[in-house]
């Protein structure tokens, strides 16, 4: 098979590993937790911790691969999140588990943004969104999977195996990274922003802490605003330091490209909602409604059905409708099925909840690629590497904040109940709350020009609209 159409088979090998790695976790904290000794929510820390350290480690995924060479920090990659994999599925305390979990984050911060480097400089950007749908559609399998194998292995063996999933996966894209994917360099080395990346770094950490643990009862409140201070002052150095950086280590003047900037701040508002309901859907089934594991998964995989499906349809809805328009009316539509969940009670039939998920996992799966490869509309090939690495921190750090503010709404509904466990009366609320973050997106993509992307989806341009609505929109 020819070296261009199997590489993104190889790129999928990680996005499977990434994307089964979440699932899976998502449908078997209840039961990691009590195997640990400590309750469902704190362990939202460990998926925090994993989103976290990705959002770290990512800024130097560009630089790194351009010094070292993409194939071999791909495969050294793949294999720190194997070694993660198994600090995992050995741990025996919520200690261990959040390290292990910050292992597979450094391992995953280098594979997915050096994969998709390899996947923007090989295709041409007509090539792009079709290429783009395709590429994540092996790596689909993975959420499908994901919830009824977790489920299944933590009902009937052990959690611990669910993890151990990861080392043949691994070793396999090992083997054929090694072959197929080219060991490119850069001609010319750039001084790495060490600096600009602690300050970078300690703002996302600090911030994203902050924000993780105010839903727990186990920090002071003084405590979780110290935290939060700590990672606004460090986020504001470090936007100081990137303004007199001719090199830095996430180039904010990437915000001025009016595609990029609706893709990054339009896309984590919507990535924050969807990003919640990874955690609070298993969570309301399992403890609010007394499913088991199994049961759980096989009913929150389909919305990966669903999104399986749309990424045969996308490149056409794109052509056919363009990019703004589809990213502000399915923004509604993907908001409002998530907003359904909210109604979910334990009375409701299985096929109205199966039914609500496939169809908005369908349009969240639109909406994913679109903003994803917006976000290149307009980038200069020799700009790629930094546009990856902040794409790629703004996507995690938007899933860890879902996941904090779902987590934050359940616990303070939780209180306002007074109730002494988690009950299914306690989930509505984040639904909604989420639900209404991503809607705002809309307000955000609404103003890209009518023809923004058009060059990717294959839309003939037009230029005089083009010109005059692009001066006029401003970097926020």
């Amino acid at each position: 098979m020819p070296a261009n159409r199997i590489i993104p088979l190889i790129i999928a090998v990680a996005l499977f590993m990434e994307n089964m790695d979440a699932t899976v976790i998502a449908t078997s904290l209840p039961a990691i937790a009590t195997d640990i000794g400590t309750n469902p929510l704190a362990l939202k820390l460990a998926v925090t911790s994993y989103l976290l350290s990705l959002a770290i480690f990512i800024p130097a995924s560009g630089w790194t691969a351009d010094r070292f060479g993409t194939r071999n920090v791909f495969c050294a990659a793949i294999a720190v999140f194997i070694a993660g994999s198994i600090g995992c599925a050995l741990s025996g305390s919520l200690t261990d588990f959040v390290i292990a979990r910050i292992v597979q984050g450094i391992g995953g911060a280098m594979m997915t943004p050096v994969g998709r480097m390899v996947m923007l400089r090989t295709y041409s950007k007509r090539e792009l969104v079709g290429v783009m749908a395709w590429v994540t559609t092996p790596a689909l399998i993975g959420p499908v999977i994901g919830p009824p194998v977790g489920g299944f292995i933590t009902t009937y063996a052990t959690w611990h195996w669910i993890f151990l999933i990861n080392v043949p996966i691994g070793l396999i894209g090992i083997v054929f990274a090694l072959r197929y994917i080219p060991n490119a360099r850069a001609p010319k080395h750039e001084r790495f922003d060490l600096l600009g990346m602690m300050l970078a770094g300690l703002g996302i950490a600090g911030l994203a802490f902050g924000l993780s643990v105010a839903g727990l009862n186990f920090l002071p409140w003084s405590v979780v605003a110290a935290l939060t201070a700590f990672g606004a002052i460090f986020t504001t150095a470090y936007v100081m330091h990137a303004r007199r950086t001719p090199v830095p280590a996430l180039d904010l003047k990437l915000f001025r490209i009016p595609t990029f900037q609706a893709s990054v701040i339009g896309g984590f508002m919507f990535r924050l909602g969807i990003g919640a309901l990874a955690f609070l859907l298993p969570l309301m089934l399992q403890i609010g409604f007394g499913m088991t594991p199994f049961h759980s998964g096989l009913i929150t995989f389909a919305a990966a059905i669903g999104a399986m499906g749309m990424k045969m349809a996308t490149t056409s809805a794109l052509r056919w409708f363009g990019f703004r328009n589809v990213l502000v009316y399915n923004a509604v539509l993907s908001t409002a099925f998530l907003a359904a969940c909210a109604a979910f009670t334990p009375s409701t039939p299985v096929w109205i909840m199966l039914a609500i998920l496939l169809v908005g996992g369908f349009f969240r799966s639109l909406q994913f690629t679109a903003i994803n490869t917006l976000a290149y509309a307009d980038i200069d090939p020799a700009r790629i590497g930094r546009a990856t690495s902040l794409v790629s921190v703004q996507q995690q750090l938007a899933i860890s904040s879902g996941v904090a503010v779902g987590a934050l709404a359940v616990e303070m509904t939780h209180r306002v109940n007074g109730h002494e466990t988690l009950q299914a009366s306690d989930f509505p609320a984040a639904f909604l709350i989420v639900a209404v973050i991503s809607l705002l997106s809309a307000l955000i993509f609404i103003r890209l020009a009518p023809d923004a992307g058009a060059e990717l989806a294959n839309r003939l341009p037009v230029p005089e609209t083009r010109s005059a609505e692009t001066t006029d929109q401003k970097v926020v």
